[in-house]
């Protein structure tokens, strides 16, 4: 679909602005890569090929005796016994000796038979965020070869759950930070464009509302009904929509007696139309000012309820607990250096992003 010449102006403008727009290259990048996460870090191979057919087992569930094992519950794929099964085509002898058995297999023989090779493609990181590295020693393990960031406390990948909890947070916020929007552009629109006790009304129920004790009805709510993460959304969007209300509400108070929107008045143009078609793009601007505060805040509040340990649920790939490892292991500096590499590059990008549309807004601003 071709943009409208207002809209190309924007985005030439927007593209002129250097900073932000290699930092919504890089955001990209980043972000996209996080949404194939499970094809990055994961504890079970993206595609196996066993006996001629091949399985994918991070989409579907597979038994161990569908690889010729015993057990009817789900084939742990890190175990040397299934490794052995997958390569030598489910040969008894894997339980015997599975190392032998994979050795000889290499040469497609096994005690002078001929077999069935299988393989197992792997990700990169053979981790899940969940998943417990088998390295000797107390955890937190430092960086070695197999996990570049080290192990947290409980001896998870670090680099597995960054890249998970990259895209969970991400997500999480822009949920979010859409639906604060959509609520507080809605109501700053009606106060300001109505005016009189319209107004008064919403002003004196946002000020009440405003003065909730919001942390205090999260933790009741997840003490009532347990944390999750589709309630600390509605939480958050509960007690967040009122961030841009103020400034919807002052632009649409100025504009509400310019010359275009009497003259629509005039003409029988509806409320619906003058107020969301040709007022709001005007207030866009101030509103766009304000969106990088509220994703950065967004942001920084599931950290710090996460670190409170009133955030995600504890199974979560969650970085607000990764900061919480770091201040209970402080022999363990990468824990603490990956934390605020991880929440400095999202924020800084956001911000530097949203600077930019911003500013494409703005008709006042040209870029040489």
């Amino acid at each position: 679909m071709a943009l409208s010449p207002l809209n190309q102006r924007r985005w030439r403008n927007f593209c002129k602005n250097r900073r932000a727009y290699w930092s919504l290259w890089i955001f990209g990048i980043l972000f996209g890569l996080s949404l194939f996460a499970e094809f990055l870090a994961y504890d079970k191979p993206i595609l196996i090929r066993f006996q001629n057919e091949f399985f994918t087992p991070i989409w579907n569930f597979y038994p161990e005796t569908a690889f010729g094992g015993d057990f009817q519950t789900e084939a742990s794929y890190r175990d040397i016994e299934v490794k052995c099964l997958i390569v030598s085509g489910g040969l008894d002898a894997c339980f015997d000796d599975p190392e032998g058995v994979i050795e000889d297999a290499q040469d497609g023989f096994v005690n002078g038979e001929p077999i069935t090779k299988g393989w197992a493609i792997w990700p990169p990181i053979p981790y899940s965020f969940d998943t417990a590295v088998d390295r000797p020693g107390a955890a937190p393990l430092a960086p070695n070869r197999d996990n570049l960031l080290g192990t947290d406390g409980t001896k998870r990948d670090v680099l597995a759950r960054v890249i998970h909890g990259f895209r969970l947070s991400v997500l999480f916020t822009l949920i979010v930070t859409g639906a604060s929007a959509v609520i507080g552009i809605m109501a700053g629109a009606v106060q300001g464009y109505f005016g009189g006790r319209t107004d008064l009304i919403f002003q004196r129920a946002i000020e009440i509302w405003s003065s909730t004790p919001s942390l205090y009805v999260i933790i009741i709510m997840f003490a009532i009904l347990g944390r999750s993460f589709w309630l600390l959304v509605f939480l958050l969007v509960l007690f967040g929509w009122t961030g841009l209300v103020g400034v919807v509400r002052a632009e649409f108070l100025r504009a509400r007696n310019l010359e275009y929107v009497r003259a629509a008045r005039a003409l029988g143009v509806s409320n619906l139309t003058i107020m969301f078609r040709h007022m709001l793009p005007n207030a866009m601007v101030a509103t766009l000012t304000m969106l990088p505060f509220i994703i950065t805040g967004t942001i920084s509040s599931l950290a710090v309820l996460d670190f409170l340990g009133f955030g995600l649920p504890s199974s979560a790939p969650s970085l607000g607990e990764l900061t919480l490892q770091a201040k209970q292991n402080l022999q363990a500096p990468w824990l603490a250096f990956t934390a605020f590499t991880v929440f400095a590059l999202m924020l800084s990008l956001l911000i530097f992003i949203f600077e930019g549309v911003r500013d494409a807004f703005d008709p006042r601003k040209t870029f040489s």
